[in-house]
């Protein structure tokens, strides 16, 4: 029978397995004995067969703990750039009723720019900046923004003693001229933008008040900045035959070989970013570097010696600015002349230049005539520079003569 042989064959192995679960039990009550009874066993009772099978926990090795977790190591702090010095705020004041004003117009260009001269006049209670821009406008699409009509009652409501004008960085586009659209500089586009430009500076003229125009800078794309280049030579024209005055700002925004940059000095020539990251707007410094540009002519037209002065408060707002009198003559101041350091005469004189020399007769003296007259003195008879023909009888030799002939008969 299969059965009986099975059943022998379990009751055969019943002690080795009895044996392997006593082991197992051993050890796992070995596992949850607390350390300090193991080691009590241990000392009791000595080593067994288990203790090298299964080595309790108190008896293994264990790596010490700085060794198992490595630290982790401090990163070095990377220095800070310096932060450049702050500037210092340009305390603001009160304008006075009667502050002249100057009024900006022009597009995106022009609200920087006011910014930039609001800046420069903060402490000048007689001047006041007022910015009247449109940032999406220019001379192409008259029918959105019409300067020539919009600057005219502006200047009636304003009343400004000075106009700046920024304008043209969105003229880049097609403009309707008739019924057709023509491309952006091209010879009938160019044509009409001339013609409009025109009329833009005349409508100030009509108005008769001073005006500004401030060119355009550099932009990061070159085909901006050629188109930009032409634009300024239309506005450079267009002002100065309306009586106005062109401001070029092109070479504050462009490296020594003219190309754009991004960061460039500012008005104090230390290190700055200009520009925005577009290529296109500028930054706060670029603003004030604009400004800086306008200061000068501006100042010129408002009377004004400095950016700080303030202008004269008799003067009601919009008035004329008078015309500076006239120079005073210079003051004559009679210098005496220098002394001679050089003695080209070898004669130790000590009159100063432009004295008369005193009037000699015959110069006697052997240098003077070598000098004045160019005439060597006669060599000595008998001399190596003596070039005479027939040579000259030397003093001792005629001697001689005059002896023989007293002697003989």
């Amino acid at each position: 029978m299969v059965w009986p042989a099975r059943i022998g064959t379990l009751v055969r192995r019943m002690p080795v397995l009895i044996l392997a679960l006593a082991v197992l039990a051993v050890a796992m009550a070995g596992a949850f004995h607390a350390p300090a009874m193991a080691q009590e066993q241990q000392q009791s009772r000595g080593w067994s067969l288990r203790d090298l099978l299964f080595p309790r926990r108190s008896e293994r090795v264990e790596p010490p703990l700085d060794i198992q977790k490595a630290r982790p190591r401090l990163k070095a702090k990377k220095p800070h750039a310096p932060r450049p010095p702050a500037e210092p705020e340009t305390p603001v004041v009160d304008k006075t009723p009667d502050a002249r004003t100057v009024l900006v117009v022009g597009d995106f260009m022009a609200s920087g720019l006011a910014e930039g001269l609001d800046t420069a006049f903060a402490d000048n209670p007689g001047v006041r900046i007022v910015v009247r821009s449109n940032g999406s406008s220019g001379f192409v699409r008259d029918d959105f923004y019409n300067w020539p009509e919009q600057v005219k009652s502006l200047i009636e409501s304003e009343k400004p003693s000075a106009v700046v004008v920024m304008l043209g960085s969105n003229d880049r586009q097609q403009m309707k001229v008739g019924d057709v659209r023509e491309q952006p500089r091209s010879e009938n586009w160019t044509k009409e933008y001339e013609r409009r430009t025109d009329a833009f500076g005349k409508a100030i003229a009509t108005a008769k008040v001073p005006f500004l125009w401030v060119g355009m800078p550099a932009f990061r794309v070159p085909k901006m900045t050629s188109d930009m280049l032409a634009f300024n030579d239309i506005y450079h024209n267009a002002a100065e035959s309306n009586g106005g005055e062109f401001v070029d700002v092109w070479d504050g925004f462009v490296d020594e070989n003219g190309a754009f940059i991004t960061n460039g000095p500012d008005m104090n020539g230390q290190p700055v970013r200009l520009r925005a990251d577009d290529g296109i707007n500028v930054s706060k410094a670029g603003k004030r570097k604009l400004a800086f540009y306008t200061e000068k002519p501006l100042m010129k037209i408002l009377g004004l010696a400095a950016p700080g002065s303030v202008a004269p408060a008799a003067a009601p707002a919009g008035a004329p600015v008078e015309a500076p009198g006239p120079a005073a003559a210079p003051i004559v101041i009679d210098r005496t002349a220098p002394m001679l350091l050089s003695d080209p005469a070898l004669d130790g004189g000590t009159e100063l230049l432009g004295a008369a020399p005193p009037v000699k007769a015959n110069p006697a003296l052997p240098g003077e005539q070598l000098i004045i007259e160019g005439k060597a003195p006669q060599a000595s008879p008998g001399r190596a520079d003596d070039f005479s023909s027939p040579p000259r009888a030397t003093p001792a030799t005629a001697a001689t003569a005059d002896t023989t002939t007293a002697i003989s008969p």
